[in-house]
């Protein structure tokens, strides 16, 4: 198990009922980065490879 599988389990055991918006994501990272800085690049990374999530069902 890796560190961040406890957040994650956190994050689902806390807010698995609810429904959110791409957008709201969206204004939550940039939120998060503004406080955290030096997280931009794994945050950036991470919404990248979001967006392009259905990018990989058409190359195959």
């Amino acid at each position: 198990m890796y560190f961040t599988d406890r957040g994650i389990e956190e994050l689902a055991k806390r807010r698995g009922e609810e429904e959110v918006t791409f957008e709201w994501l969206a204004d939550q990272l940039r939120t998060f980065v503004d406080l955290n800085p030096d997280f931009e690049v794994p945050v950036e990374r991470l919404a990248t490879w979001l967006a392009r999530l259905d990018d990989e069902d058409e190359d195959e």
